[in-house]
């Protein structure tokens, strides 16, 4: 790994400043904007872990659903017996093994048998565990009581945030980021040139599917009680792939630009009209496919290369960045 560029420390100490500044939100409010800035954070940190590996390789994954459930689940079972620190270590460990299954499952093949895959995958897990509690255990779902508050969840999912940047950035700057890269510009070249793109994908993807599992045994104290429908719910999945899109994944701290806004009008909606979210992320869908396929951050960059005189990045090639 090569030593950081001095604008790199800059804009390093710029990210600490600002997530030290962010860190202080419970201390000015604890009520409506804490429980929103814990929207956010966990968002952030969801569409930031799905970015590490679809942001490279364009593959579209819609897994998150599943990590997020077993991690919740992990904390659900434990819970009442072994430490709240050590649920997050397992949850991490169970989604990155069933990332490792999944990714050499699928991903030696086209990135569309992925994508068919990864979207029944939450489903898969989630009939398996409703099955399990309804035929072995007294009931479906599982009590989550810890001490922990809105501020603690707050400020965990915070320094999870913070990790994954840094992961990133670390794997950006070594061998295996700048695999990703070329194979996200062209796989077949990535091949020939030598690089064993299936072992660098299922890498990368178990690194996500790891993070976005301690995303779920984070949250799981915050909903008291969590069950098979609202632990592996799909909207999750579709949600991060909306708010990355619209953020743009060119860079690792592009999905950022998708998920502060979505989701305060998410959650405005949410609470005007509860029975319309689904129409909302249709069109928000839309307008990201059909407006803005690369992103806001993607949008911006063409338009000041071409103010600059340059010329745009095609859209199918990628410079991710963090």
């Amino acid at each position: 790994m090569s030593r950081p560029e001095p604008h790199e420390i800059g804009i390093g100490l710029l990210a600490a400043l600002a997530f030290a500044g962010i860190a202080c939100l419970p201390l000015f409010d604890d009520g409506y904007y804490l429980s929103l800035g814990v929207n956010i954070v966990m968002y952030a940190a969801l569409c930031t872990a799905w970015t590490l590996f679809s942001g490279p390789t364009h593959y579209i994954s819609l897994a998150t659903a599943a990590f997020f459930g077993i991690g919740a689940y992990t904390v659900g079972i434990g819970v009442e017996s072994v430490p709240f620190w050590m649920l997050v270590a397992i949850a991490a460990v169970l989604s990155g093994f069933v990332a490792a299954l999944v990714g050499l499952a699928t991903l030696r093949l086209s990135g569309v048998y992925f994508v068919i895959f990864t979207l029944g995958l939450a489903e898969l897990i989630r009939q398996i565990v409703t099955w399990v509690q309804t035929n072995f255990t007294t009931g479906i779902g599982l009590y989550v009581f810890t001490e922990f508050t809105e501020t603690h969840i707050f400020w965990m999912l915070l320094a999870l945030t913070a990790a994954i940047f840094l992961t990133g950035w670390a794997i950006n700057r070594s061998r295996l980021g700048f695999a990703m890269r070329i194979i996200g510009n062209d796989e077949t070249v990535a091949a020939h040139v030598g690089i064993d793109t299936a072992r660098a994908k299922v890498l990368l993807f178990v690194v996500s599917g790891a993070f976005i599992g301690v995303v779920g045994a984070i949250l799981a104290p915050r909903f008291a009680y969590i069950e098979p429908p609202s632990a592996f719910n799909p909207m999750i999945s579709f949600q991060v792939v909306i708010m990355a899109l619209l953020g743009g994944t060119r860079r690792l701290w592009g999905p950022l630009v998708g998920v502060i806004p979505f989701t305060i009008v998410f959650d405005a909606v949410s609470a005007q009209f509860p029975n319309h979210t689904s129409i909302l992320m249709g069109l928000a869908f839309l307008a990201v496919v059909y407006l803005i396929p690369n992103g806001i951050t993607g949008w911006i960059e063409t338009a000041y290369a071409r103010l600059r005189g340059g010329a745009a990045q095609p859209a199918g090639k990628t410079r991710w960045i963090a």
